[in-house]
Order: C-alpha cells, then sequence, then structure tokens
C-alpha cells in the first residue's frame, strides 16, 4: 500500500514570494557584477603586468568585458532553463499527488492520525480537503505559487550579462582614466573598494555578517589580481 502524504499549505503569500523572487535577483545580480570586477581587472592587470603599451591592455579589457557578459547569460541561460524544467516537472508530480490525496478521505485522515492529531480532527481535515471548493482553491494557489517560482532563462542571462558589464565597467574605466605611473594602483583601489561595497550588500541581503562577508571577497579579489600580475610579468619576462 502506498504511502500517504499529508498536504502541505503554499510555503510562501503571494507577496513573501515576490519579496524573496526579488532577493534571489539581487543576489544574482551582485554575483554578476562581482564576477565582472574580477574578471576584467585580472585581464588589464595582467596584461599590463606583461609589460605592453596601453593600447594592447585597453583591447584585453574591451575583450574580456564582451566575452564575459556572452559568457555569463549564455551559461545563466542553460542553468537556469535546465532548473526550471525539472522545477516543472517536480511541481507537476507534487501537484498530481495532491489532487489525488485531497480526494482519498481515510488515508488522508489516517496520514494526519500517524502525525498525532486526535480521530475527530484528522476527519474534519480530510472532509474539508475533499470539499471541491477547497480542492480548486488549493489549485489555484499550487499554480500561482509555481508561477512566481519558475524564473525566465532569459531573463536570468540579461541580469547577468548586464550586472557583468556594469562591474567590468569600473576597473576598465580606471584604466583608461587612470595616469599610466599610478594606473595598476588606481585599479587595483578601485576593484578591492568596489568589491567590498559588493561584499556588504551580499551579506545585508543575506543576513549574514558584514565584516566577514566583504573581507572573504576582497582577500579573493586581491589573490586573483595577483596571481595574473605575477602570470603577466613572467609572460612577459619569456613570451614577448
Amino acid at each position: 500500500m502506498a504511502t500517504t502524504t499529508v498536504p502541505a499549505l503554499p510555503a510562501l503569500s503571494p507577496a513573501e514570494s515576490t519579496s524573496a523572487a526579488r532577493l534571489n535577483w539581487l543576489r544574482a545580480g551582485l554575483l554578476g557584477a562581482n564576477d565582472g570586477i574580477v574578471s576584467v581587472a585580472a585581464v588589464v592587470v595582467g596584461v599590463a603586468g606583461a609589460g605592453v603599451a596601453i593600447g594592447p591592455v585597453l583591447a584585453a579589457g574591451g575583450a574580456a568585458l564582451v566575452g564575459g557578459a556572452v559568457s555569463m547569460a549564455l551559461g545563466e541561460y542553460v542553468s537556469v532553463s535546465g532548473a526550471r524544467d525539472a522545477q516543472r516537472t517536480g511541481q507537476t508530480e507534487a501537484a498530481a499527488r495532491r489532487a489525488a490525496v485531497a480526494q482519498q478521505h481515510d488515508d488522508v485522515a489516517a496520514a494526519y492520525r500517524a502525525l498525532g492529531v486526535s480521530e475527530s480532527v484528522a476527519a474534519s481535515v480530510a472532509e474539508e480537503l475533499a470539499r471541491p471548493e477547497v480542492r480548486a482553491a488549493w489549485t489555484t494557489a499550487e499554480e500561482r505559487a509555481a508561477a512566481d517560482e519558475v524564473v525566465s532563462p532569459w531573463r536570468a542571462a540579461w541580469v547577468s550579462a548586464a550586472t557583468f558589464v556594469v562591474g567590468g565597467l569600473l576597473p576598465f574605466l580606471a584604466t583608461v582614466l587612470a595616469p599610466a605611473s599610478s594606473r595598476i594602483a588606481v585599479v587595483v583601489v578601485a576593484v578591492l573598494l568596489a568589491l567590498a561595497a559588493t561584499g556588504v550588500t551580499g551579506a545585508v541581503l543575506g543576513g549574514a555578517r558584514r565584516g566577514r562577508a566583504a573581507t572573504r571577497v576582497v582577500v579573493g579579489g586581491a589573490l586573483a589580481l595577483a596571481a595574473t600580475w605575477v602570470a603577466g610579468m613572467l609572460l612577459g619576462a619569456h613570451a614577448l
């Protein structure tokens, strides 16, 4: 005999679902911006470390900006498309199970009794769930929750690409505007400050400790810049 699952009410109200979705988009945007900052800055610093003129540095930075945005958009589209398909399949199967359970009065009552609910209350719950108007309202709530949870791959792709470009423009513009004598120093300082800002913002959205989150991001970015600088210097000394 199959085990009956107790139906669960939608976890979030429409307002709560919308708020959660916005927070998810903000976090995704911060991730894209952070990736843009680090990726473009690493390319710029690495090429500059090779000792080449400003022209190739800007060309490499521009290529990293465009290529990174396209890559982020494509990766996010593929990832979200796969997740959405799996999510919809799971939601369809769950809805079918709930619809079947809601019509099985005895099984539903038994499931609630197994949780320790008294027999009279379990029977009342089963009777209420079996009412046509309750099943209709249940289905409507599930469909609304499913629509809120399913993410658009195209929207995810555009958000990722746009935030990557916004983040990547910072080190690119710092390279263009900074004096030649202090170009790398200006880029590094600007990047680390921007990473600290994204780390703090992400911590605020996620309810985490701001100092720890900012430190993780800044240290990671600093290591990336140092590694690409060393790689550029080695390339400049041995390959150019």
